[in-house]
């Protein structure tokens, strides 16, 4: 990176930043909303095309184009693929439901379902703690960290030294920190000083060139190879997985489907987008735009420039596509492709930023503290915390590689026990939220015991995991998160009965009513 590219990086991210703001500051003017749901909901009135920009860069980070190249297999593309049917879900199931029930936040659906609201804050504070402690931490380290690699800015480092115990310390990289710093508060800035609006609006300007960009990558690639995969192993180009591989073929029809209903229509990351729109059928064009882009744009660019990358280097893991990026673009574009992986980062921090404020305020602020609160200030203090948190937490993503996977594999655990308390309050009448909690509660252990314990080698079963002794070898985690579903809702109809002397009556729901009386 010479000193024209910088100057080039700088001023895309402005030009950015203005029209961003030319666009936000007429839409408000033109807006009638409250001050809350302009900071929420973006006043109601994003189209069909902002929706759709949203919701498609909100998943798309780092993370995807470098971690899932990384794995230099055509079969991880399933995880986007997939997202189709999440997205369908979103659009003809869910989304009807929420603006039936006048939803800011996802989780307002259960408190309205169940009887009594304790459901409704345990999953919010769930939500919470994913996006401070995991996502919004995750996301400034890691475009740092390639940001970094593309300046090739080294400050030295320094060492966080605890005021307890014997530990050494964590040495931190001062260049590192110093980009995760300015991603952090110019992120936060959007997201605070613009709200939902200024996040799509951001999300939808980005996302053109990042994912023009992109694509001008995976054909550079294809080219620097000939269009020809020939020597690159089989396994590498299938898109049928053996039962050892990563995504197994069958597991497609068994939790990945649930997997990807949870992450689409019940994630406020994402959902949060199209509640923004000013009827059911905008947000659901919106929703359909960001499906199509999901099956024929997305799995291409976060796949073949890592078996390109195999075909070229060999395995190089999460090397693959910054190393092959450097080598296949003309010098003249590193400026442009580090102001798109800048803008890729920005625009998954602010969205996930605008859903923690949201979060905080609607569930738990307006709920507990102070139900007229103003919420523009509000907005300023939980936004400014949220951020000096995830700040505070990068230095632990950049030592301790075996938490960052713990974390997510915590985070996989919510997954399949809160899809349950959903499916409950949809599809049964006078549940008692506290049996909707037990069924909870049960899902995250019971996926606990089965990822720590019988998914580890052990000694007691010959050296090897407990469904390889019982000669399961097929049995995937994703097939276990099917019976962790299933079981976690028959738990909370029984705990229902039994515990709390209630009979769930069965029947789908999808119009706004109260819970029936016991």
């Amino acid at each position: 990176m010479n000193v024209v590219q910088i100057a080039v990086f700088f001023a895309l991210m402005a030009i950015l930043a203005a029209l961003v703001w030319r666009k936000v500051a007429a839409a408000r003017a033109a807006s009638h909303a409250s001050a809350d749901k302009e900071i929420f909901l973006a006043g109601g009135g994003l189209s069909w095309f902002f929706v759709a920009g949203a919701i498609t860069l909100t998943n798309l980070s780092t993370d995807q184009l470098v971690g899932m190249n990384g794995a230099q297999m055509l079969l991880v593309a399933w995880w986007e693929i997939a997202g189709f049917i999440g997205l369908l879900m979103l659009a003809f199931i869910f989304v009807p439901i929420y603006y039936r029930n006048n939803c800011t936040t996802v989780t307002e659906l259960l408190e309205k379902r169940y009887d009594g609201a304790s459901i409704r804050t345990v999953i919010s504070g769930l939500f919470l703690a994913g996006n401070l402690f995991i996502y919004l931490p995750a996301v400034i380290y890691s475009g740092s960290l390639f940001i970094q690699s593309l300046f090739g800015l080294e400050m030295g480092q320094f060492v966080i030294v605890p005021p307890f115990g014997e530990d050494p310390g964590m040495a931190v990289d001062r260049g590192l920190m110093a980009i995760a710093i300015v991603f952090a508060i110019v992120g936060a800035a959007y997201a605070i000083l613009g709200g939902l609006r200024a996040v799509a609006v951001l999300d939808t300007y980005s996302g053109i060139g990042i994912l023009a960009l992109a694509l001008l990558v995976v054909f550079l690639a294809l080219k620097a190879i000939g269009f020809d995969f020939s020597g690159v192993p089989t396994e590498r180009l299938s898109m049928v997985g053996d039962y050892d591989s990563q995504i197994p073929f069958h597991t497609l029809f068994t939790g990945m489907i649930f997997i990807q209903i949870f992450y689409w229509s019940t994630n406020q990351n994402i959902t949060q987008k199209a509640l923004a729109a000013p009827n059911v059928k905008e947000a659901q064009k919106g929703i359909m735009a960001a499906a199509i882009i999901r099956v024929l744009i997305v799995p291409p660019i976060v796949v073949i420039p890592g078996v390109v990358a195999f075909k070229l280097y060999g395995g190089v893991g999460d090397e693959a596509y910054g190393r092959l990026v450097g080598d296949i673009m003309p010098s003249w574009t590193s400026g442009l492709f580090a102001a798109m992986i800048a803008a890729a980062v920005l625009t998954t921090y602010s969205a996930v930023m605008n859903a923690t404020i949201t979060l905080w305020s609607v569930d738990f602020h307006r709920k507990f503290v102070n139900p007229d609160v103003d919420v523009v200030r509000l907005n300023r203090k939980v936004g400014i915390g949220a951020m000096v948190v995830s700040i505070l937490l990068v230095p632990i993503y950049s030592n301790a590689e075996s938490i960052i996977d713990l974390l997510q594999q915590l985070n996989g655990l919510l997954s399949m026990p809160i899809l349950s308390a959903f499916i409950a309050a949809l599809l049964f009448r006078n549940m008692d939220a506290r049996a909707a909690v037990t069924g909870l509660a049960y899902g995250v252990g019971i996926y606990a015991f089965h990822t720590f314990y019988l998914y580890t080698d052990r000694a007691v079963w010959g050296g090897t995991t407990f469904y390889r002794y019982l000669g399961l070898d097929w049995l995937h985690y994703i097939d276990v998160m099917v019976f962790v579903l299933f079981s976690s809702v028959l738990v909370a109809l029984l705990t229902n009965l039994v515990v709390f002397g209630k009979r769930a009556k069965f029947g789908f729901r999808s119009g706004a009513e109260e819970p029936s009386a016991a």
